[in-house]
């Protein structure tokens, strides 16, 4: 199974706390980096964070959280060897794996509710890169020298 780092700004961390549990219960081992309160944060500091655990080799996979998903995504993309999406369906979920090898996925805690990001998460966490074609385009992603 996998070692998968979660973490989230304060919007979401109700979800973050209910998609850790799912993870578990999938078997998976959880690395919940917090925050652990409601108080305002920052959602660069969280994603960029737990994009380090993955690029680190320290997690295999990551799981960030905000209101709408696309901050977190963006800055968890600025860390070197990170390949994010930001997804509020199981379809987009499962093709950043299969298409784009994509070691991190992101959700928005005020645009889907609990059952689809357990599905969303459960389609990102089953579904294996399929190579071939793809591997080409994903190798274009990363800068020269990384």
């Amino acid at each position: 199974m996998a070692r998968i780092v979660l973490s989230s700004d304060h919007a979401a961390i109700d979800l973050r706390q209910a998609v850790a549990a799912h993870v578990a219960e999938r078997g998976h081992t959880v690395i919940d980096i917090g925050p652990t309160t409601t108080e305002s944060t920052h959602y660069p500091l969280h994603g960029q964070a737990a994009a380090q655990h993955v690029a680190s080799g320290d997690c295999d996979l990551g799981i960030v959280l905000c209101g709408t998903g696309q901050g977190i995504m963006m800055a968890a993309n600025k860390v070197p060897g990170i390949r994010c999406g930001a997804c509020s369906d199981p379809v987009s979920a499962g093709l950043i794996r299969a298409h784009n090898d994509a070691n991190m996925l992101a959700i928005g805690a005020r645009i889907v509710g609990d059952v689809a990001a357990m599905a969303i998460v459960d389609a990102f966490l089953t579904t294996d890169f399929e190579g071939g074609r793809h591997a080409t385009r994903v190798d274009m992603i990363e800068p020269a020298g990384a």
